[in-house]
């Protein structure tokens, strides 16, 4: 059996119409179609939180905000790629996402071979034009003189829409399953977008925002949307969406592909993505704040071959996928793996979990022991002082962090985006959920000292 595992960053859910609320209406018309061949799992969160955490979860089986954060992959970790190179199967990483290989994080380890699509974001990839023009106030974007500059160095020469990051790494694939469909593989594909900067051809954002003549917020400062207009809001969920759509047309040029090779019959295609993003919701644009579920629940599919539909409701997490795709495989799962195979819940047997966490890494201590709320109007206190772990039965969501962190509690079936704080009035329910959470961070030998950090 074949593998081929499709991760697009930043992805939301509501881009497909099989996760209910499409708020943002994105027309993804292939990840529909291979959506009703998948298995599609309902309640599917993040877990390491965000991009390169999430990576090392897919890769180690492991949840691994437990031990380590925004790090290189180490030369310890057990990961898939080297235990299916080791059976035997051609073994394939093409990606565009920067963060992977930029700075020797190498986490093409294990790999028979790798392709990095260069260019992305902050990559360092091009030194001329040296002035660039930005699409609109310099104050609305992050990082002005690293990131945004840099990106648009790196994309001044593009022309064609094949030319786009996310075109260049699927044509990359259908180039390599043409030189190796009949080997037994592994295609582990991994474009950025639609992570911003958000500049799709035009015609994508057509679809979404046609005749807007106002500044194009590609790389919006993250924190509260107060300082955008309602239609530069309007016009940056556009962008986001032309952005998605585009990945969804190459995505489909990958999978005609492997229809046109007559692999269907014979391969497992797997799509995730890492986290979501806030376009608005919470008064919030970004992901460095509180992990509500804008951000945590994110859209997982399998399709096996003769693509089977099924909807599975079982909590699950990027953990699984790993031990999932060794199961299948026919190889031992190691004992480092702390996820679970998928193959119970899809079968209808017994698996799946009391709770899923979606956290940023917990090994920091806090910044002191003063209680304080999460200040929306300084986003890297979010990220960097607090660590908040979000915590869910997919009834309830409760937020907690180190020691100076208030916790805050939803009740999802009224309040599915987490506006009301009714912690006060379910200190019980709360103290439940922190109970099992503390009991799974023990589970995954968490170490004590990490434990003791977080409070209710």
């Amino acid at each position: 059996m074949n593998f081929i595992v499709i991760v697009s960053d930043t992805f939301r859910k509501d881009n497909i119409s099989f996760y209910g609320n499409q708020s943002l209406k994105t027309l993804t018309p292939n990840l529909e179609r291979l959506a009703r061949e998948s298995v599609v799992f309902m309640n599917h969160y993040t877990a390491s939180f965000p991009t390169i955490p999430n990576r090392r979860d897919l890769f180690t089986g492991r949840f691994t905000f437990t031990y380590t954060d925004w790090a290189p992959l180490s030369p310890e970790e057990v990961v898939l790629s080297q235990l299916l190179t080791s059976v035997g199967y051609t073994t394939m990483f093409i990606a565009d996402t920067p963060h992977l290989m930029n700075e020797g994080y190498n986490y093409a380890r294990g790999f028979s071979a790798w392709v990095w699509i260069r260019g992305q974001e902050n990559d360092r990839y091009r030194t001329a034009p040296k002035e660039v023009k930005f699409p609109c106030s310099p104050e609305k974007l992050r990082e002005t003189t690293g990131t945004v500059t840099q990106y648009l160095r790196n994309v001044h020469h593009r022309k064609y829409e094949e030319d786009y990051f996310c075109a260049q790494t699927m044509r990359e694939a259908i180039h390599w399953l043409e030189e190796n469909y009949k080997d037994k593989f592994f295609l582990y594909v991994d474009t950025f977008d639609p992570h911003e900067p958000w500049d799709p051809p035009e015609w994508f954002v057509d679809l979404y925002d046609p005749g807007y003549e106002g500044e194009k917020v590609i790389y919006p400062v993250y924190g509260p949307a107060d300082y955008l207009t309602k239609e530069e809001l309007k016009h940056m969920r556009a962008l986001y969406a032309g952005e998605a759509t585009l990945v969804d047309k190459w995505i489909g040029k990958l999978l005609a592909k492997v229809e046109d090779l007559g692999l269907l019959d014979n391969t497992v295609i797997i799509f995730t993505t890492d986290h979501g993003f806030y376009l608005g919701e919470h008064n919030l644009v970004g992901k460095i704040t509180k992990i509500f579920p804008e951000v945590s629940h994110i859209p997982l599919f399998i399709r096996f071959p003769r693509g089977k539909h099924l909807t599975v409701n079982a909590l699950t997490q990027p953990p699984d996928v790993m031990p999932t795709i060794l199961e299948l495989a026919g190889v031992e799962i190691p004992p480092t793996v702390q996820g679970e195979s998928l193959i119970p819940v899809m079968e209808g047997g017994k698996g799946g979990r009391e709770i899923a966490v979606s956290s940023w890494a917990i090994i920091h201590k806090p910044a002191s022991e003063e209680r304080v709320s999460l200040n929306p109007y300084n986003w890297a206190q979010y990220a960097w002082r607090l660590k908040p772990s979000t915590i869910t039965d997919g009834e309830w969501l409760l937020i907690v962090g180190a020691g100076d962190m208030h916790p805050e509690l939803y009740y999802l079936p009224s309040d599915p985006q987490g506006e009301i704080n009714v912690i006060e009035e379910n200190k019980q329910k709360a103290q439940e959920l922190f109970e099992t959470y503390i009991s799974y961070l023990r589970r995954w030998n968490t170490r004590e000292e990490y434990i003791q950090q977080r409070r209710l």
